[in-house]
């Protein structure tokens, strides 16, 4: 599709229709917030969400108004694949199968608090599709650490002379190990792969899980203004690969020929600015360490189904 301006043809590479408002209370330069208009975006009006605890439960609005323009169940805070679950066995005894039961919550609410409702829909193959936006802590509530939160992040609980050790928890690895049909890393600064993604889970029957990496300028530290930038660079880095996994199969969306330095992606964020040279280095070598160990996995998997 595309539109005239000025003489010029300009190609059209994200649907149309804002289903969500720009009524809503996020703070400047808010990731999440950006996140949900692209799933909306994909996924449509026939959408009914489960939101617990999080940034989005705040930032949709005080009842009775909502900023998201479809259905909402704001739930407990360990019940947002819980409460999808329900929602989809609801819709498929009303014979609704044209509607999406979703799952949208944050890291802390996934990684930590939800992760048993989100095994438990996984193991039992529950229809929804399951986004966290992954900001690297609990924001909402203060900018507590959480398990999603990367070695070295300061944080209110993590402060700078004991800032977090220790590796963010592979989520992706937990979900794969579940074996369920589809499950996705995707980045706000590459809303053509993302929605493509959301865009393939919602014609998946299962449990789809979408590992969303949203920036927080707030609880990181950076200028609103470059949230785009950070998030970029996150891929860039390869601190943040794009791959998804169809039926156990791996696959890089996007193969960086030569990766940035993690460095450059570190100084952007206050919350990383108290590191030494000797625990940047220590960052760039995981991460280097990470990449390698998905390019085995893409080659093992690929191999093994052919």
């Amino acid at each position: 599709m595309s539109n005239k301006t000025k003489g010029q043809k300009i190609k059209l590479t994200l649907p149309i229709e804002e289903v969500m408002s720009p009524g809503h209370l996020a703070c400047q330069g808010c990731g999440a917030t950006l996140a949900l208009r692209y799933t909306l975006k994909a996924l449509g009006r026939k959408t009914i969400m489960s939101i617990p605890a999080c940034c989005w439960s705040v930032i949709d609005g005080p009842f009775p108004y909502s900023a998201a323009g479809v259905p909402i169940y704001h739930c407990a805070f360990e019940t947002a694949a819980s409460t999808a679950s329900g929602i989809s066995h609801a819709l498929a005894q009303l014979g609704q199968d044209n509607v999406t039961a979703l799952a949208w919550a944050g890291d802390g609410g996934t990684f930590d608090i939800g992760l048993q409702a989100l095994s438990g829909a996984a193991e039992r193959g529950d229809n929804v599709i399951y986004i966290v936006y992954d900001n690297e802590a609990y924001m909402n509530t203060g900018i507590q650490r959480s398990s999603a939160t990367p070695h070295g992040a300061w944080t209110t609980t993590t402060p700078v002379k004991h800032y977090k050790r220790g590796p963010k928890k592979n989520i992706m690895a937990i979900m794969a190990a579940h074996h369920v049909p589809y499950c996705a890393t995707a980045n706000i600064a590459y809303p053509e792969d993302f929605i493509r993604k959301v865009k393939k889970a919602k014609n998946i029957m299962g449990t789809k899980f979408i590992h969303l990496y949203a920036p927080c300028p707030t609880g990181w530290k950076h200028p609103p203004d470059i949230t785009i930038q950070v998030a970029r660079l996150a891929t860039l880095t390869n601190v943040f690969p794009l791959y998804e996994i169809d039926n156990d199969v791996y696959t890089i969306n996007k193969k960086i020929q030569k990766a940035k330095p993690v460095s450059e992606y570190l100084k952007l964020q206050g919350r990383f600015r108290h590191l030494s040279e000797k625990e940047v280095q220590f960052i760039q070598r995981t991460v280097d360490q990470n990449w390698k160990r998905l390019l085995k996995l893409e080659e093992a998997f690929r191999n093994e189904k052919n």
